[in-house]
């Protein structure tokens, strides 16, 4: 049987031959032939499932076509998840980067094909009322779990830059979104002259996953566990607040509109209230309690602004990774209104 993979446009195309070879270096316990097939959605690093003799794994790899300088590091994501592993911390086992262009025609990496369910409705309709607590608050202490985990013990004290977390990716997402920018949006313009001026004192350190959701989340294929934490690509070193504050936008997002969980009757679904999510999380973190939620869901706004507009960028270059592209692109002026609501309430003239 011959490699085969699924249809893509010419610009995507993958020699197969090239990636079977290396696989079968790099790769213990890999034999060919191999299937490639592309993951649907998602709009940071295409990803792929690999199907072969000696098993199921999974390939991500860089964006084709130009990129902004310091987006879609798929090492860091592999210098990652190898640290954590051995932790225990639920990542998919990484087998081998490829730094060699010549093999796909970018960096990649290959990891283990984790087996689970990966749910984009909050409400979670299928599950008991038992489960839904459950998962919640798996989904909250494996949250707890990364940011208690000692970064400079498993090497990656190098991971992000010192200083004040909040006031660095203020900038970094401004000068991202001024680097993808197609049209003027005023309330982007406000929170760029607000947001700087008001960020909050940093306390602590840690890992932070950038992107942290319950679509994010493979959970067991029968369980509530949480089997693997997915797309590391935002990953770094800053205030763990930053992770906690954009999980607990959920629970204000409204209902039924992907993951939000606004009006939820808590006590019929299950569903834990925003309130209980937040004292799990302190207890299993040490904290007396987590500030003022506005400027923190200001900022997070703020930061999908940012990375909706870098696709509403790419649909113009034509690189965008995923058929959802347009509908994220359309996000920017109703996030930056959203994020701008946020910012009214704590304070912002």
């Amino acid at each position: 049987m011959a490699s085969q993979t699924d249809a893509l446009p010419g610009a995507e195309e993958i020699d197969l031959g090239r990636l079977e070879a290396w696989l079968k270096t790099q790769v213990d316990g890999f034999s060919g032939p191999v299937s490639l097939h592309k993951f649907p959605g998602g709009q940071s690093n295409p990803t792929y499932r690999l199907e072969s003799g000696g098993g199921n794994y999974v390939l991500r790899r860089k964006p084709f076509g130009p990129l902004l300088p310091s987006a879609h590091a798929v090492d860091r994501e592999f210098k990652l998840i190898s640290a954590l592993h051995p932790t225990g911390f639920p990542v998919a086992r990484p087998y081998a980067l490829c730094d060699d262009d010549s093999v796909i025609g970018s960096m990649f990496y290959v990891m283990e094909m984790v087996q689970g369910r990966s749910l984009a409705n909050g409400l979670l309709p299928d599950e008991t009322p038992q489960a839904r607590t459950e998962m919640y608050r798996n989904l909250v202490s494996t949250l707890a779990q990364l940011h208690n985990i000692d970064h400079e013990a498993i090497g990656l004290g190098d991971y992000g830059r010192p200083g004040n977390f909040f006031a660095r990716q203020v900038g970094r997402w401004t000068k991202q979104y001024r680097a993808s920018e197609t049209e003027t949006v005023p309330e982007v313009e406000k929170l760029i002259d607000y947001l700087p001026g008001t960020v909050p004192e940093q306390e602590r350190v840690s890992i932070i996953h950038g992107d942290y959701r319950i679509d994010n989340a493979m959970y067991a294929p029968d369980g509530t566990d949480i089997r693997a934490v997915l797309d590391w690509e935002l990953s770094t070193l800053g205030d763990p607040l930053a992770d906690f504050t954009y999980l607990a936008m959920q629970w204000f997002l409204p209902s039924g509109q992907g993951a939000g969980l606004a009006g939820v009757d808590h006590a019929a679904t299950g569903i834990p209230s925003i309130e209980e999510m937040v004292g799990l999380y302190c207890e299993l973190t040490g904290r007396d309690g987590v500030p003022q939620l506005e400027w923190y869901f200001s900022y997070n706004l703020f930061r999908l602004v940012g990375i909706c507009q870098g696709i509403k960028k790419r649909i113009i270059d034509g690189n965008a990774s995923s058929d959802q592209a347009e509908a994220a692109a359309a996000r920017v002026v109703p996030l930056a209104q959203a994020a701008w609501d946020f910012a009214r309430q704590a304070g912002a003239k």
